[in-house]
């Protein structure tokens, strides 16, 4: 492999590993992003849950989630066929980026690692929202699982709660995994072009990610009046 990578396109993958790496870290751990502040509203909605004598509402936001999830599976599976169809041309590929303003010469064997690379990212991403989908499924049967309202306050509620909380968390912390994978895989692209424009391009979609868990009106929004 590093006989196929030249210094740079080394150097620009590590660049593109370190700042998806670093940004997961980030959004983790971070009581203060998007999030982090939204699994906190999901507990609040479960406990809300709990209250409702009628929980068809919930139900229906349930199965919103699920096709948001369901959605993306479905697009990322397809990227993947395309990831693995562009291997079948990778002798016009590399003609076409050669001819690009930005373009650096390669070879149909850099170009197939990047394709299989740009196919793996999306299945990756693919396993998260399938995963986040079955998980969304799961709380719903915990969702309409729960105790009578009437049992408010007792043992077996405060467990049922503290369940489907926890599922629910959970099926959104892959979604976002997910997601953070799709933005990436634009950042990505650039690696077709350049080693240099890949820099460039994880640089630019870490400060946009950055910011909008840390420093965008959502977050401002989602905290308020906390």
């Amino acid at each position: 492999m590093t006989g196929v990578l030249s210094p740079i396109d080394l150097v620009a993958l590590g660049v593109f590993l370190g700042l998806w790496i670093i940004h997961h870290v980030q959004v983790e751990r971070s009581p203060r992003c998007l999030n982090a502040i939204m699994a906190k509203r999901r507990r609040a909605w479960m406990l809300r849950m709990s209250e409702r004598e009628a929980r068809m509402p919930d139900s229906i936001a349930m199965q919103g989630l699920q096709n948001g999830a369901a959605f993306f599976a479905s697009t990322s599976l397809i990227a993947i066929g395309g990831g693995l169809a562009a291997l079948r041309a990778s002798e016009e590929a590399v003609n076409v980026f050669g001819r690009l303003p930005l373009g650096i010469a390669t070879t149909t064997e850099l170009y197939d690692l990047k394709a299989l690379g740009f196919a793996a990212i999306f299945v990756y991403a693919f396993f998260k929202f399938v995963w986040a989908y079955r998980l969304f499924n799961y709380c719903s049967i915990l969702v309409v699982s729960t105790p009578s309202y009437k049992q408010a306050g007792t043992p077996e509620m405060a467990e049922a709660i503290e369940r489907a909380a926890r599922m629910n968390i959970e099926a959104g912390k892959h979604f976002n995994r997910g997601l953070r994978a799709l933005f990436f895989v634009l950042a990505y692209l650039g690696w077709f072009v350049s080693p240099y424009v890949l820099i460039a391009a994880s640089v630019a979609v870490f400060i946009v990610l950055y910011r909008r868990q840390f420093a965008s009106e959502p977050v401002r929004a989602a905290s308020y009046g906390d």
